[in-house]
């Protein structure tokens, strides 16, 4: 791969361990790795000017279900809690197959690698009509994203007192057997990996004990991590007590479900001793801001959890709980969030990205990525300040106080996919008008 210089950068936010600030500094990339950062640095290959930009590790996100790219703000789900809204779609989502998938991962990914995403989560845990997780692998694949998805489950049906439709759930021995599969398809555990399986049934409300404990095993014996949800609102701890007679963390910790090789979505409703459990065991958080309010969940203790020392990530969580797939706006939401619980100075806007960047890489397992120094993965957010979502800052540096959330050029192992505010890598128009006709299609059948 050709040498790359991003050169003369107003400001580069390193998040590396020292949490270097570079005033007016270059980066050379080469092989997909960042060899040198300094000053008035040569090269004899392709050269970024980022005078007037601030250059970050690209956006992590942690949690994340592409498919919902295809139902954004259906009537009847706009003002339903968690529980009513997930009824609302499931019969929509049982009418997805292959395409479905595969078009809303492409749409989503994209508009995440627009906000400065370059490694991104996926839960999927519905597998409807012969769609499989490699649908998504595939979009990922041609767009150049870093990915990591997770194959999830649901197996507890209506008529045995879960949530989803029987329609959508899926025998337990065939889950494991596709998680199987899939690991052993996709799954890159080497460094600078392009694609990392995971193993996520869906939550606790449905997929069994048995299943929980069963995937547990399985993922360390395959030496992949574990996601689900996990405390969400107040009807998941309802649940979760009169079902299992216990708190959500407790039961995660009975099955094998805490440590360093798991994170859990949202996490809202954690009280004093979960976080402790999740601090001691370095399991790790996805914390969904804007999915949280628009849900009505709650805010997430996230500050509770960070002094803590629990590692969190940030994730836009699905479409149709969010109807934005903006990463950066999504940490300034984390940011603005944790201020309005615990005061303005709760959390300032450097915490937060780095929360976005860094802190979502290592949840995520990805000491590689989410930092700029030298020997790490060139995945790299150019954010023009020049422009009027800037205009008048006496610190461009703080993006997500007074900056633009799109970014000018996204690099990922060093290969281009965003070149001046548009994707360089898929024809996103047309993917685009095929969504739009795949919602016109489902819709006009509901």
């Amino acid at each position: 791969m050709p040498e790359i210089l991003i050169r003369n950068a107003d400001t580069i936010l390193t998040m590396d361990d020292a949490r270097r600030e570079l005033a007016g500094a270059d980066i050379r990339i080469c092989d997909g790795l960042i060899t040198e950062l300094g000053h008035n640095l040569k090269s004899d290959g392709a050269v970024h000017e980022a005078s007037g930009c601030v250059v970050t590790p690209g956006l992590v996100n942690t949690h994340h279900h592409l498919y919902q790219t295809l139902t954004r703000a259906v009537p009847g789900a706009q003002d339903a809690l968690l529980f009513g809204w997930l009824k609302t779609l499931y019969p929509i989502w049982a009418r997805f197959g292959p395409e479905e998938m595969f078009v809303s991962a492409q749409v989503g990914l994209a508009e995440l690698a627009l906000s400065g995403c370059t490694l991104s989560s996926d839960h999927l845990y519905l597998y409807p009509n012969g769609a499989r997780l490699d649908d998504t692998i595939a979009a990922a694949s041609e767009l150049g994203l870093r990915f990591h998805p997770t194959r999830g489950a649901m197996s507890i049906g209506e008529s045995d007192g879960g949530l989803p439709p029987d329609m959508l759930v899926e025998d337990e021995a065939k889950i494991l057997e596709d998680c199987i599969r899939v690991i052993d398809a996709h799954h890159d555990a080497g460094e600078g990996a392009m694609c990392r399986v995971g193993i996520a049934p869906c939550s606790p409300f449905s997929v069994s004990r048995d299943l929980m404990r069963n995937a547990a095993l399985l993922a360390r014996d395959k030496g992949v991590m574990l996601h689900t949800h996990l405390a969400e609102n107040d009807e998941d701890i309802a649940y979760s007590e009169a079902n299992f007679g216990c708190r959500p963390g407790q039961y995660a910790e009975d099955l094998g479900w805490t440590g360093p090789d798991v994170w859990h979505a949202h996490c809202v409703k954690l009280d004093g001793q979960e976080i402790d459990l999740f601090a001691r065991s370095r399991t790790g958080v996805a914390h969904c801001p804007c999915s949280n309010c628009r849900l009505g969940s709650g805010i997430a203790p996230v500050r509770a959890m960070r002094d803590a020392g629990v590692p969190v990530g940030i994730g836009v969580d699905g479409s149709a709980s969010n109807d934005s797939g903006n990463l950066a706006s999504e940490a300034r939401m984390a940011m603005l969030l944790q201020r309005v619980a615990g005061g303005a100075d709760a959390m300032s806007a450097r915490e937060a990205l780095e929360i976005a960047t860094r802190g979502g890489a290592d949840v995520l397992g990805r000491d590689d990525c989410g930092r700029l120094a030298v020997g790490k993965r060139a995945d790299i957010a150019i954010w023009d300040t020049s422009g009027v979502e800037s205009a008048g800052s006496w610190d461009p540096a703080a993006l997500l106080l007074a900056g633009p959330t799109r970014v000018k050029h996204l690099f990922v192992e060093g290969r281009q996919i965003v070149a001046d505010g548009r994707i360089a890598t898929l024809d996103l128009g047309a993917a685009i008008r095929r969504q739009t006709e795949l919602a016109r299609r489902i819709g006009a059948e509901i």
